[in-house]
């Protein structure tokens, strides 16, 4: 019987989290969650209803009614929910609320792979394996100005660079389950990767947590 598999994710925006988790978990054939749809969902709910993102009680309220099924995934990964997503990602209130929804996709008999900001140190400070995947401000940057760029959209880099250090502000500073490294996560910084070798990379390392050492020197970071 194959061993169950928890691998939990964690990075800032842009950082290339998202895409290697999927990756892994095509890899694995194991279920993946992005976390972060969550607290898009709960803005989305809020702009659409005509609230308020500084309403803490709507925005509970939204989170709580929240489920995986039928979450709109084209208007969720538009760039502005970003923004808002990290507007209420702050209240403990929501981030309470999305708990229960978070742990028990983690609890899929098979494992899963799960990524955010609180993965390893809140949602499942026991996954097998735990990845910290970052890259520098003016890299994450680059490639969020180029992404927006391809779909029409006339930011400047200099625009983008100063909201990815407003967001990695806001992620690190929050009072309730603040992005950080968990103690036993492992370092994967992508600046200076290409996405084909960073999931080479992340691959080894959760090969290596799990036992089965293959070394690609190389590809570290």
């Amino acid at each position: 019987m194959t061993k169950r598999l928890l691998i939990a994710i964690d990075g800032p925006a842009s950082s290339g989290k998202g895409t290697l988790a999927r990756r892994l978990a095509e890899h694995y054939l194991l279920p993946h969650l992005d976390t972060g749809m969550l607290y898009r969902a709960v803005a989305f709910s809020l702009l659409e209803r005509g609230d308020s993102l500084d309403d803490v009680a709507a925005a509970t309220k939204a989170a709580h009614l929240l489920g995986l099924e039928n979450l709109p995934a084209d208007e969720l990964r538009k760039a502005p929910l970003g923004e808002a997503a990290s507007v209420v990602a702050v209240y403990p209130e929501v981030r309470e609320a999305l708990l229960d929804v978070q742990r028990k996709f983690a609890r899929h008999p098979h494992g899963a792979v799960i990524d955010g900001r609180d993965i390893g140190t809140v949602i499942c400070p026991d996954a097998d394996v735990k990845l910290f995947v970052t890259a520098s401000a003016e890299v994450r940057a680059r490639r969020r100005f180029e992404q927006r760029r391809a779909n029409g959209l006339d930011d400047s880099y200099e625009k983008v660079l100063a909201d990815i250090r407003k967001r990695d502000e806001r992620d690190s500073s929050r009072s309730d389950a603040p992005l950080k490294q968990a103690e036993d996560a492992l370092l994967l910084d992508t600046s200076n990767l290409g996405i084909d070798d960073a999931f080479r990379a992340a691959l080894d390392m959760v090969e290596a947590a799990r036992g089965s050492v293959k070394s690609h020197p190389s590809l570290k970071a």
